[in-house]
């Protein structure tokens, strides 16, 4: 039974808070040390970039995103401890191996058509059985990066087989 009064029932373990939080701790640090080298760049002046953003806001924006979820994280780790860690299975070991197929399609054929097949597959492999759900956020999912990236941000993806197609 834990003597700490954290909540946990006889005979479940609980990591400290300490190691709890170092995950959300170094992601933090991490925001920060990318914000901080994104400040060291140079402003590019209009005659370069135009209309769109500068390359440093990018980073920063991520980052900032990244703190938010970091922070929803943290708050997740107070309302309810994580138990203590189960062994890897199948679905991580095979999001590993997507990973590598993802890097050799990008490089290939596409990036569009990798993350498409990278979705998918993901998809199946953490136990989606429906196989139209899976087909349906395999496609959104990189056209809309894709027209995000092309007609907001302006920011153009390498060449690759549809990208290709599209920039002419």
């Amino acid at each position: 039974m834990s003597t700490q009064g954290d909540g946990a029932s006889p005979g479940e373990h609980r990591p400290p808070a300490a190691r709890v939080f170092l995950v959300p701790a170094i992601i933090t640090v991490f925001s920060f040390a990318v914000i901080w080298a994104a400040l060291q760049l140079e402003i590019s002046p209009p005659m370069i970039v135009g209309d769109s953003m500068q390359p440093r806001a990018f980073p920063m924006f991520l980052m900032l995103i990244n703190l938010g979820l970091t922070g929803f994280l943290a708050f997740q780790y107070v309302k309810s401890p994580p138990k203590s860690k189960q062994r890897i299975g199948i679905p991580a070991w095979g999001s590993l191996g997507l990973f590598v197929i993802f890097y050799g399609v990008t490089v290939y054929v596409d990036m569009m058509i990798a993350i498409a097949v990278v979705m998918f597959a993901m998809c199946l492999l953490w136990g989606e059985r429906r196989v139209h759900v899976a087909g349906a956020v395999a496609l959104a999912t990189p056209i809309t990066i894709f027209f995000l990236f092309d007609l907001v941000l302006r920011v153009r993806f390498p060449r690759g087989l549809l990208t290709n197609w599209y920039y002419g």
